[in-house]
């Protein structure tokens, strides 16, 4: 009888010792987190600071690329104080500089501005007549569900001309974007493959996104891009993933806690965007 008693007692105490472990373990492992991307949250767009922001003078870097790649891997944004026109596309990230050519971002270098996700597309639409970016985004918008979401985008082909831009880096006391883009520099594209990647912005975020399309390219070598200003595609196929989460992180401080964000700054947006 004593030792039918002593088993038990014995089986008792080692199960007990394995769900101790297995809570220990499940512990450690909400403490620990998942790896980045790994659980992510596939309907959330992502983004650093704010637009309004940016049109006022705000470019000193907030957050690292290293941790912008853990919320996306696809988006759009700037470098530090505007050095470079942020690319992401397939989880690869680039920077499109003064002279046109797209660097691969380091990833302790800052963004100021950017917006990204975890792409994961609803709808592929094939283009199989050429087509200019007016056109197609007016297309684009006839594919929508709701006009009340965040959509982004992703659009790879065969363009017989492209059009983009870069700002150069900037100095304090840092001027207006408006009055950066005036000093813009301009590429010209003909007959190249690439991809344009960037974000469909409802109303409802005004101030905070580029309402309306916000996109950059970069060419099928990933060597050359920038900020789209026009093109027109021959053929390829435009992939949507409807977004219904959006996550903001604010600087943490800076000129961006004292920049007056009530006004209407929708003429500047026009200039910086067209």
């Amino acid at each position: 009888m004593a030792e039918e008693t002593l088993f038990r007692y014995t089986v008792v105490a080692v199960a007990s010792l394995l769900i101790g472990a297995c809570i220990a373990l499940a512990a450690a492992s909400l403490l620990a987190g998942s790896p980045p991307g790994e659980d992510a949250d596939l309907e959330t767009l992502f983004q650093v600071s704010t637009i309004d922001a940016l049109l006022q003078g705000v470019y000193d870097g907030s957050m690292p690329f290293d941790e912008l790649a853990k919320h996306g891997d696809l988006g759009i944004g700037c470098g530090d104080r505007l050095d470079g026109e942020l690319v992401g596309v397939d989880g690869e990230w680039y920077l499109v500089r003064i002279d046109g050519r797209a660097y691969p971002v380091a990833g302790g270098a800052t963004t100021p501005f950017a917006a990204a996700t975890f792409f994961d597309p609803d709808m592929t639409i094939a283009i199989e007549e050429p087509m200019n970016l007016t056109a197609l985004e007016g297309y684009l918008e006839t594919e929508f569900p709701s006009k009340n979401l965040f959509y982004a985008i992703k659009m790879d082909g065969t363009f017989s001309r492209v059009v983009t831009r870069s700002v150069p880096v900037q100095e304090k006391p840092y001027p207006r974007l408006a009055d950066v883009v005036a000093n813009q520099t301009v590429f010209a594209f003909e007959n190249v493959t690439g991809t344009a990647v960037g974000f469909w912005t409802p109303a409802l975020a005004e101030g905070v996104n580029v309402p309306g399309y916000h996109l950059h390219f970069v060419t099928g070598d990933r060597a050359a891009g920038g900020h789209l200003l026009d093109m027109t595609v021959t053929e390829g196929t435009v992939q949507l993933d409807t977004t219904t989460n959006f996550a903001m992180a604010l600087p943490p401080g800076g000129d961006f806690w004292t920049v007056d964000l009530s006004g209407d700054l929708s003429d500047d947006l026009e200039r910086v965007e067209k």
